[in-house]
């Protein structure tokens, strides 16, 4: 997941502070999601090739340290960012969307519960609301990650000029739109979704762990006494008012932010691994087109586990910083102009 945007409760109790308007959170957190995207694009091309070696032929890639070092040598350090262009697009839409969709299910959970709007929802119910919300946003991400998988992989299949014996061979891999316009002719639009079952149960499950693991560690450290080390200081609290977020030091929300963004990859990679396979079959000659549970059974059963947790390793060290990045830009903008 690529990264959510920070949830930023509406109106706090005791505070009097009028909720921040749902335009800057989309605004702020598009933003925050699309710089960060810039960041750990590299990380995400090496994750998805990883993933998407063909599980029947042998492993071009020992690792992701052996992946970085293939694709700088054969496409030179900008095919790190190799089909960039669909991601920032669906960092913006995911994060307009995800933040939107996480709004509406809170307000739904308080009329349904008859909470005042004012109301701090609980852990759990967070949770309920940011797995719909994820849910929502799987629709809308699965087309933009189709094209991006697909771009992220034409280099490992495209014949190079050395190779090629054809005088009509395209001098490159075709871009986004070629791609986009390519999938329309031969699937039709239900061919943009392909992977959808694999987008929509890592959203769902990773926006609520991604959320939820967010809101319990800053609502940890809010808990902490002010003689606590951990506890923010006492010139940046408001006396006689509960402490929210904002009063937080910096470190704290990008802890808060980093742990999130672990969360998020850890719970569902496993079908995020199966997403890619079935996304990059065309681009890397796959067989016969399998469905969701298929193509899982056909990587498990030819590597295993390590299969479908290949790339864990890389995607984790990008997730952690990369979430941490999302919530130190959207709490800054939202600080300098909220």
């Amino acid at each position: 997941m690529e990264g959510p945007p920070v949830e930023v409760v509406g109106q706090e109790q005791g505070t009097g502070k009028a909720p921040p308007s749902a335009v800057k959170d989309v605004a702020f957190g598009s933003t925050a999601g699309m710089i960060a995207k810039i960041f750990e694009h590299p990380f995400d091309l090496v994750k998805v090739r990883l993933q998407s070696q063909p599980p029947h032929l042998p492993a071009r890639f020992t690792g992701p340290v052996d992946c970085f070092r293939q694709t700088i040598a054969k496409e030179g350090f900008l095919g790190l960012y190799r089909g960039i262009s669909m991601p920032l697009v669906g960092a913006a839409a995911e994060n307009a969307t995800l933040f939107f969709a996480y709004r509406l299910a809170q307000d739904s959970i308080k009329r349904g519960t008859g909470a005042p709007a004012n109301a701090e929802l609980s852990l759990g119910q967070l949770g309920v609301a940011a797995g719909a919300a994820g849910a929502v946003a799987s629709f809308v991400l699965t087309p933009i990650e189709y094209i991006k998988c697909r771009m992220q992989v034409q280099m490992l299949s495209f014949p190079t000029t050395s190779t090629s014996t054809s005088p009509s061979a395209p001098s490159k891999p075709p871009g986004a739109i070629p791609l986009l316009f390519s999938t329309l002719k031969t699937h039709g639009a239900r061919g943009l979704w392909l992977g959808q079952t694999g987008t929509l149960i890592r959203e769902t499950g990773g926006s609520a762990a991604w959320f939820g693991t967010f809101e319990a560690v800053t609502r940890f450290f809010l808990r902490q006494p002010p003689t606590s080390p951990l506890s923010s200081s006492p010139s940046s609290s408001h006396p006689g008012e509960k402490r929210t977020k904002s009063d937080l030091p910096t470190w704290q929300l990008l802890l808060a932010g980093a742990c999130a963004g672990v969360a998020y990859n850890v719970v569902c990679f496993p079908a995020d691994s199966v997403k890619s396979a079935l996304q990059t079959s065309d681009e890397l000659g796959g067989a016969e087109k399998k469905g969701f549970w298929a193509t899982g059974r056909e990587i498990w059963k030819g590597r295993g586990m390590r299969g479908l947790y290949a790339g864990m390793g890389v995607t984790i060290a990008r997730s952690a910083p990369s979430s941490a990045i999302i919530f130190g830009l959207f709490e800054w903008m939202m600080g300098t102009w909220g």
